[in-house]
């Protein structure tokens, strides 16, 4: 272990390991089969990759997706690490060049897809290539009760057997039923060295709200967030087209992503996102898993999740870098009551649909939970931890009231009808609804008829609702979803216990919350001219912007505002062969005018006309490639905007007599420039 911490700092740019990952690099690196629990972000790949250059021969990564291998092979690449992938995306020239590179002794990382190992031929080629450590990915994927099962995964645990070489497996989501069976199907039954490091995200801030006008909501929560990179989850394919146009009109950069997509386009979308700053994609689950992205600034869903486990995986995707990181999830009956109709259309046996109604009350309890989010979701996961201080509930505590008695009746109806009745029908008897179906059933004869008419509907449904999210109902397949009780639920309705939920009160913001930015005032414009450059070096190495350097790394050079490559080698996340290659550049960019004021904004200081130029220049720099990012770059001269700026035109033919304003400008920039102007006047 004596070189893991010069690799460290010379390949990878940091000089501490994370928490948790010292030991499990040692159990990796000295052959030991391992099992590693972590948190999304926690840096699980290096846990596998730093073992790899240590280590003689070749470590075969089995990865989920094609996008995720070629991030992770792309960035060793940009660290002077020899790696490869062999996918169904690869190009001839691609193939040819890991080939040769396993010929020559030369390629420390092979990353394969599970799928490719049910061909007889890999078989053959992994035992000729020295493999002497297998690394398994998203290990959840072999798990029945995971969230994202692939068959092919299964395939895995012959390959350990076959090649006879230790295996570390490495996932960020598994209870206690999904680890059990990794360890069955992975390692044979026989307990590897297991490391259960935590599920806690402390830089990702957690927000649930009740759905009220959901558009909206998601808008006022982007508009917050303008210019950060996010992503924002749907139920549906047709709701991620409708909310992707809404945030374009709403002048965001926004695209949709969903399975039912031209590949290409899909492609094209995973591209843009990786690259460009500042992009919103609305998706279906289908998209995040293979866009390693570290500096994705916040998700948003737009519909409640499946489970607990698909929602820790989702946000997980925010703010993997380390710096601060936003979540909203909205829910509302009708998806809850979607949830469960996939759950209960499911081929899954009733015992597994049982446990899937668990999963999603556990989620449903994080939702309405009482106190803090991150105890809620971590006690899930079984931790404890103290309230985090960064959550909606650690913000503003929910409103409460003692529901002992409501909860107590709502128990009574259900048992006083043999529990095999929804929340619908146990609605009607408390409320003292005389339907067709509880005339029908004698139930308007039951001592619970009419007993909550202190509630309105939509309160009691939240009541039910809430019920569900401590886990005291659950829906029984085998009797169409009816409502029956757990042992939780016992105490209460015997009087041994009480209960308290929240008071569902919506609120209406009455204005959009404040732009939030990553760093303060005084550094803002140093960090945008940083994030130029890195935009600037991307496009020319075809490479994702985070590849160059993370958002994280530059906010430190944004706020250290390091002179020296001494200095900018103390920065986090610049290791040798990154200081060597950029260093000098972003050097320039700190010690040059291109972080000061421009000097023709200079002379508008402290005028009005300086804040409608900087409007102007916000503008044109989102749509120097046009409103879909797809267009040949086009900008204006500062000499130009501060023309517009200060003239004021009211009619594109104005604005296109003025100096530096050509047809080409016009078209490409009039319209929105003449709103901007007719706003300010």
């Amino acid at each position: 272990m004596d070189g893991a911490a010069t690799l460290l700092r010379d390949v990878f740019g940091y000089d501490a390991f994370r928490p948790g990952q010292a030991e499990i690099v040692e159990a990796v690196f000295t052959g030991q089969n391992v099992l590693a629990i972590m948190p999304t972000g926690g840096g699980k790949s290096l846990c596998f990759q730093l073992p790899a250059l240590m280590r003689d021969g070749v470590t075969v990564v089995v990865s989920p997706l094609i996008a995720l291998m070629r991030d992770q092979v792309r960035g060793l690449r940009e660290a002077g690490v020899e790696a490869g992938a062999l996918t169904s995306g690869n190009t001839e020239e691609e193939t040819d060049a890991v080939w040769r590179a396993l010929d020559e002794g030369r390629l420390k990382l092979l990353y394969i897809a599970p799928e490719r190992l049910a061909a007889g031929s890999a078989m053959g080629m992994l035992r000729r290539i020295n493999v002497n450590l297998i690394a398994v990915d998203e290990a959840h994927c072999v798990s029945q009760w995971g969230h994202d099962f692939r068959p092919d995964y299964l395939r895995i645990g012959e390959l350990r057997r076959v090649l006879n070489v230790p295996l570390a497996a490495f996932t960020a989501t598994a209870d206690a039923e999904t680890r059990e069976e990794i360890v069955k199907r992975l390692f044979d039954g026989q307990l590897p060295q297991t490391f259960l490091h935590g599920f806690d995200r402390p830089n990702i801030h957690l927000a649930f709200a009740a759905k009220d006008s959901p558009r909206r909501q998601i808008l006022s929560f982007a508009a917050a967030r303008k210019g950060q990179s996010g992503i924002v989850y749907c139920g549906t394919r047709a709701k991620t087209e409708t909310l992707a146009k809404a945030l374009r009109d709403d002048d965001h950069s926004a695209r949709h992503y969903h399975g039912g997509m031209d590949p290409n386009e899909r492609r094209q979308v995973e591209t843009r996102f990786s690259q460009e700053d500042g992009l919103i994609v609305v998706a279906t689950v289908a998209f995040g898993m293979g866009v390693d992205k570290p500096d994705i600034r916040w998700v948003a869903h737009a519909d409640l999740p499946k489970s607990i486990e698909s929602y820790y995986q989702e946000i997980g995707r925010a703010g993997r870098d380390g710096a601060p990181a936003e979540t909203l999830t909205l829910f509302g009956p009708d998806d809850i009551r979607l949830r469960r109709t996939q759950i209960d259309e499911g081929l899954a046996p009733p015992e597994r649909r049982v446990a899937d109604h668990g999963r999603l009350n556990a989620l449903l309890g994080l939702a309405e939970a009482l106190e803090c989010r991150r105890q809620t979701l971590l006690a899930y996961f079984g931790e404890d931890s103290a309230p985090c201080g960064h959550c909606d509930l650690c913000d503003k505590p929910a409103e409460t009231f003692d529901a002992t008695q409501a909860v107590r009746k709502a128990l009574s109806a259900a048992l006083r009808t043999e529990e095999w009745f929804g929340a619908g029908h146990l609605i009607d008897i408390l409320m003292g609804n005389a339907t067709d179906k509880v005339r029908q059933k004698g139930h308007d004869d039951l001592p619970t008829f009419g007993v909550g008419r202190e509630y309105s509907k939509p309160q009691w449904q939240a009541i039910f609702r809430q019920m569900m999210g401590h886990d005291l109902m659950r829906p029984n397949p085998d009797r169409h979803g009816a409502l029956t009780m757990t042992d939780a639920a016992i105490p209460i309705l015997k009087g041994e216990a009480g209960i308290t939920l929240r008071a569902d009160s919506v609120k209406r913001p009455d204005r959009r919350p404040a732009v939030k930015t990553l760093v303060n005032d005084e550094d803002a414009p140093l960090l945008s001219a940083l994030k130029a450059k890195r935009r600037a070096l991307a496009e020319a190495a075809n490479v994702p912007a985070y590849v160059i350097f993370n958002d994280k790394t530059l906010i430190e050079m944004a706020e250290t505002r390091p002179q020296t490559l001494d200095q900018m080698a103390r920065i986090s996340g610049v290791g040798a062969k990154k200081l060597e290659r950029y260093g000098r550049d972003f050097i320039g960019v700190i010690n040059s005018d291109a972080a000061q004021m421009h000097p023709m904004r200079r002379k508008m200081a402290g005028k009005p006309q300086g804040a409608l130029f900087d409007r102007l220049l916000d503008l044109q720099n989102q749509l120097q490639r046009g409103e879909d990012g797809t267009l040949k770059p086009l900008s204006c001269t500062h000499s130009t905007l501060r023309h517009i700026a200060e003239r004021r035109p009211a009619t594109l033919s104005e604005l296109e007599r003025l100096p530096g304003m050509g047809a080409r400008e016009v078209e490409r920039f009039g319209t929105a420039f003449l709103d901007v102007l007719a706003e300010a006047s």
